[in-house]
């Protein structure tokens, strides 16, 4: 298990509201464009990054995390896992409170390069099926 209720808690309610949302494009059939929406419900704001960079969910896209002009809290990686481990390393090198691979996104490497690098991180969950766990509201 790679990430504790309490970190998962942290993650969702007490690090910030700014999510960098890694693989996000305008494809509805994609997992990242539903988690995103859901994320936005739950009153996050959703930062697209995605080659594209396209505008999703009605905010900006950006190409890469570097091309973000302003700070994000938690990235949440969309990627598979052999592009996930760098993904990391940019969101830790941005500053990141906080790093989230999606299901199925697995790197034990970078799990532990990151937490080692200060942030939080969960591997190989969703946040939209653990925000209402949580008990939170929309």
């Amino acid at each position: 298990m790679y990430g504790d209720e309490a970190t998962i808690r942290e993650i969702l309610t007490g690090l910030g509201d700014t999510w960098a949302v890694v693989g996000l494009s305008t494809n509805r059939s994609r997992a990242a464009y539903g988690v995103a929406e859901v994320l936005q419900r739950f009153g996050k704001r959703v930062v697209p990054v995605h080659p594209k960079a396209e505008t999703v969910h009605g905010e900006r896209g950006y190409a890469s995390l570097v091309d973000i002009p302003f700070e994000v809290d938690v990235v949440d990686v969309f990627v598979n896992s052999e592009l996930a481990g760098a993904v990391a390393d940019e969101a830790v090198a941005k500053g990141a409170k906080a790093v989230w691979f999606q299901l199925g996104v697995v790197d034990e490497a970078a799990y532990e390069r990151t937490r080692a690098a200060g942030p939080k991180m969960v591997m190989d969950r969703c946040p939209a099926i653990e925000i209402p766990r949580l008990g939170a509201r929309p």
